[in-house]
């Protein structure tokens, strides 16, 4: 079924929205590679011959500017299938893949895979379903930016990253994507400094504390609430 979740929820898991014969069969015609933390997957321009399926670790989806700024557009981890939309408009790469910590992929020819697309149905329609997923991710992101001001935006993406990377503790939720300060500031469309106002207030509120590449929230709901 299209828009099938796994079974954490997550709409991006396309992998684990596949029916077992299908996964085996995709499997087959893949090749394994593994990349270090910080090397690149994909690059934003590059023609498309190749998609992608994050199997283990979690990467950065970024935009550069003309003038040089990284703009982080979403983190994805298992399941995710990276480089779908070049692969269907064949136009080249709109974003550069990056690996924020080891992360194996299998990756798989565009020509195989339009192939496996076309005798595999019911994995169309979990494609479809992976799109329609992204296109309701954007639009959110749109009304934030258009209804939120940076502290509230900042407070929207840390709900998220405790939603979808958040590892319970004794202190707190740990976020355990490690983003920088620029990372975060580009992902919510933010300077640096307007993020490091926001840590701070929420860190004068007790909201949350910080330490080296990495944030632990203490008060989910007042986050969620300033940023609504």
């Amino acid at each position: 079924m299209a828009g099938r979740t796994d079974s954490n929820g997550n709409e991006d898991d396309f992998l684990g929205s596949l029916d077992d014969a299908d996964a085996v069969d995709l499997r087959a015609i893949a090749r394994r590679r593994v990349y270090p933390r910080g090397a690149t997957v994909f690059n934003e321009g590059e023609s498309s011959d190749r998609i992608a399926i994050v199997t283990a670790g979690r990467v950065k989806i970024s935009y550069f500017t003309d003038e040089g700024r990284e703009v982080m557009l979403a983190a994805r981890g298992p399941g995710s299938l990276l480089g779908d939309l070049a692969l269907i408009d064949n136009r080249p790469r709109s974003g550069t893949v990056t690996a924020l910590e080891q992360v194996e992929a299998l990756m798989v020819t565009s020509a195989d895979f339009r192939l496996f697309l076309e005798s595999h149905p019911r994995a169309s329609l979990c494609l479809l379903g992976q799109l329609a997923a992204r296109l309701r991710e954007a639009t959110r992101r749109q009304v934030e930016f258009a209804a939120q001001d940076s502290i509230g935006r900042v407070a929207a993406r840390l709900v998220e990253l405790v939603d979808e990377h958040g590892e319970e503790t004794d202190e707190g939720t740990r976020i355990t994507l490690p983003l920088t300060q620029e990372e975060l500031a580009g992902w919510t469309g933010a300077s640096r400094e307007g993020v490091s106002r926001a840590l701070q207030t929420f860190r004068t509120r007790g909201w949350i504390t910080t330490h080296r590449r990495g944030i632990t929230v203490h008060d989910r709901d007042a986050l969620r609430g300033r940023a609504s």
